[in-house]
């Protein structure tokens, strides 16, 4: 991994440093993930105001919070990839005690249940946590306050649940889950429920003074497939570059990309916001980063990865106000993808063309739009010569003899039909249907010849 350059070390350490003297936060540490790991970290500040020139740093612990959903959604996915259950599945069938019709575990996961936020009780009030008996009991009284899909309106009651129906599911505990499915084969061995030394201290910061009062610890019992995860930068990072480049002992590549695709839109003025199963899909510049924010009374967390490079930004801060955690990450994400982008990899030659695929190579017009057909390691590809310059081509996988799929691109899941005249000569092409000829054709014309 090749480090930064000094001054990209000294401008994120100055986005640092103004953010946590802005917010007043004790102490702040900031990460940028590449290659599998940390490609930069910095602790500003104080992990504890006790000792004010100890700044936290990649191994100190912060409460995750909500970060926590990405995992309990993880699991979900895995018990579906297994065969468990059905992303369209209604609640009741593993919780049959349920008194809510039609809430499905899909509407659970992107928060388009129209489920209140909470758990009945007030618990942010009375600091006081349902175990999993009354967990349930209160599903069944709490209000749904809204139609399903109506719109984005998150759930911290809803998270809960799914944690419950986890743990049945999986026959046990959830936090056992979590360590067995996710965070012992990522060897995230300093993430774990509730805070484990060495910790930052949690803190709030009056707005008429600067003398902090220390925030409570809470055990938030059967809500913690919620928000009672705590975490490093160290293992954030490691999950951070799991959901860029998944591992199939944990989640299959293919299922990751399923989390990734936008359930609805969270953000309504914007656009800049969308929630897919599990994760946030943030826009920042013209790219789209996924991941999760978490906030717990004297914690406030951010973590998200632009896929596509592998690229993330996290930020862990020890105080109940903080700036934005979602934007502070993904602007040290940015940064670096701005200023200091991963080398491209070297281009190497192919070995060979597929003998069945010679007779495609070259231009192809539909609707009279030209498109370029070729092969690079072995795999036929297709590009719009009109599409933009960020869109990648298409990519076909054989099915049979003169039939390939799309494996991803422009028309993903759709066949690609050869047809080829007696002498074995390719003469024309149906992609998603339509016709593609080597010679610009109207509607209908092909039919005339």
């Amino acid at each position: 991994m090749t480090a930064l350059n000094d001054n990209a070390q000294r401008a994120l350490r100055r986005t640092l440093l103004e953010r946590q003297s802005k917010h007043r936060v004790p102490g702040v540490v900031g990460g940028v993930v590449r290659d599998g790991g940390l490609l930069w970290c910095e602790g500003v500040g104080a992990a504890d105001v006790e000792t004010p020139d100890v700044a936290p740093d990649s191994d100190s612990q912060f409460l995750i919070a909500s970060i926590t959903k990405t995992f309990t959604a993880t699991l979900v996915m895995r018990l579906r990839d297994e065969g468990k259950l059905g992303l369209d599945d209604t609640v009741d069938a593993f919780l049959p005690e349920s008194k809510h019709d039609g809430i499905t575990i899909r509407q659970m996961l992107s928060h388009v249940t129209g489920m209140q936020r909470e758990p009945v009780g007030d618990v942010w009030d009375t600091l006081t946590y349902p175990d999993r008996i009354q967990l349930v009991e209160g599903w069944n009284e709490a209000e749904r306050i809204l139609k399903p899909h109506h719109r984005w309106h998150y759930s911290n009651l809803v998270y809960s649940v799914l944690g419950e129906v986890v743990s049945r599911i999986d026959e046990r505990p959830w936090v056992d889950s979590v360590t067995t499915r996710i965070l012992e084969p990522l060897g995230m061995s300093r993430t774990s429920l509730g805070l484990v030394a060495p910790h930052a201290t949690g803190y709030y910061i009056p707005p008429f003074s600067d003398v902090p009062v220390l925030e409570p610890v809470l055990d938030i019992s059967a809500m913690s497939s919620a928000g009672g995860l705590a975490s490093t930068a160290h293992d954030l990072a490691a999950w951070a570059s799991f959901l860029a480049n998944p591992t199939d002992e944990v989640l299959s590549g293919d299922t990751v990309e399923e989390m990734c695709q936008p359930q609805t839109m969270a953000d309504l003025d914007r656009w800049q916001l969308a929630w897919g199963l599990g994760l946030m899909l943030l826009r920042q510049d013209d790219r789209v980063l996924v991941g999760h924010t978490g906030g717990m009374p004297g914690y406030i967390t951010g973590m998200f990865v632009h896929r596509e490079t592998g690229t993330g930004g996290l930020v862990l801060m020890n105080s109940t106000g903080a700036p934005d955690p979602a934007a502070l990450a993904a602007e040290l994400a940015s940064y670096v993808l701005r200023h200091e982008p991963a080398e491209p990899a070297p281009w190497r030659p192919g070995l060979v063309v597929p003998p069945e695929l010679a007779g495609l190579l070259g231009r192809w017009f539909s609707e009279g739009q030209p498109y370029t057909f070729s092969v690079r390691n072995g795999q036929l590809e297709a590009l719009g010569d009109n599409a933009p310059s960020h869109k990648p081509p298409s990519i076909f996988v054989k099915v049979s003899e003169g039939l390939y799929r799309t494996d991803s691109g422009r028309e993903t899941g759709e066949l690609l039909r050869i047809t080829r005249d007696e002498a074995g000569q390719v003469t024309k092409l149906n992609w998603a249907t339509y016709l593609f000829t080597r010679e610009p054709l109207a509607f209908g014309e092909w039919l005339q010849r």
